[in-house]
């Protein structure tokens, strides 16, 4: 059984991803020379390729003879995909950059994206704001801190290829392991700090000086950046609130409305208030965020809260 030609061998690839993908019990060496007829050798050789383009791609327990091979964690439909943010930032980028060649690029690079995001057009029109971001008809208008070009390179590289950092925060050279960042008035970089331990830490990214890229590698664990924001109500992490907030008729149908937390749950009541539960923790940023709704919202539970928010207001009085 001859090899194929040379020039067939990425397409073969792709469609051995889909193919071995739309097995629940992955496939064997058997099937896959069979498939593509070719060689055991061959065979082997393609799985081999495939496992070095996707970690994922492992040996699947069954209950036969035969070795299966799968992907574990994810099918090939959600391999790659794009977010509105992700997109909107690229956006953001190449509206910002003062070269040419660099604006042309981004603005290719965007089309493709979007190209690719076809699919996922649902999503992107549930979140206007980001949608109407990427396609150049709104703006986010805030005070934010400049971040050159440059430091966002060196932390996409880092925490695409898990690569330590070295660089100056607050006085002090560090050697950080990023893991993500938090978009939001300000950008947060979630990191761990090779001084400290295990511990994940949040690090204001504009007070980083001289970042560097390192050749040393770490290891990310099982560490998930939503998972890990979905544990705080902004980017300060402490113990986990059980957070119940109730809105005044005037502002329920608003609240009703409003993505406050992913753990979220609300229900509206007989008086036409309306009630919203989540879990999280950052005491301080929920109190700034209740305060932002005024006379209208209030904390039901809990008591920790309930008071520690009467004591914000107390201090805040004391300067008129």
């Amino acid at each position: 059984m001859g090899d194929k030609p040379r020039y067939s061998r990425i397409s073969d690839i792709l469609d051995l991803a889909i193919f071995m993908s739309s097995k629940i019990q992955g496939v064997t060496i058997s099937e896959i020379a069979q498939r593509y007829n070719v060689s055991r050798r061959t065979a082997e050789r393609m799985r081999d390729s495939l496992t070095c383009i996707f970690p994922s791609v492992d040996e699947i327990e069954t209950d036969d003879a035969q070795k299966h091979w799968g992907f574990i964690n994810y099918s090939i439909s959600n391999l790659i995909s794009f977010t509105p943010k992700e997109i909107a930032n690229i956006e953001q980028l190449q509206r910002r950059t003062t070269n040419k060649e660099m604006k042309e690029e981004l603005g290719k690079t965007v089309e493709k994206l979007k190209s690719l995001n076809k699919k996922h057009s649902l999503p992107l029109e549930n979140n206007i704001e980001l949608y109407m971001q990427t396609e150049g008809y709104a703006v986010r208008q805030m005070p934010q801190y400049k971040i050159s070009l440059e430091t966002l390179d060196v932390i996409r590289e880092a925490v695409q290829h898990s690569k330590i950092v070295t660089g100056i925060y607050h006085n002090k050279e560090r050697l950080i392991e990023p893991l993500g960042m938090i978009y939001g008035e300000k950008i947060y970089l979630v990191a761990r700090e090779k001084a400290k331990g295990d511990g994940i830490y949040n690090y204001l990214l504009h007070k980083f000086e001289q970042l560097k890229l390192t050749d040393q590698s770490f290891d990310k664990g099982d560490f998930d950046l939503q998972a890990y924001t979905n544990l705080s109500f902004g980017v300060f992490h402490g113990d986990i609130l059980n957070v119940k907030l109730l809105f005044s008729p005037e502002l329920a149908e608003e609240a009703s409305k409003f993505n406050f937390h992913p753990t979220q749950s609300g229900k509206w009541n007989d008086d036409g208030t309306y009630t919203v539960n989540f879990k999280a923790s950052g005491s301080r940023e929920i109190i700034w965020h209740v305060f932002r709704w005024g006379a209208g919202c209030k904390i039901l539970s809990p008591l920790s809260l309930k008071k520690e928010y009467k004591q914000y207001l107390l201090e805040n009085l004391k300067n008129y």
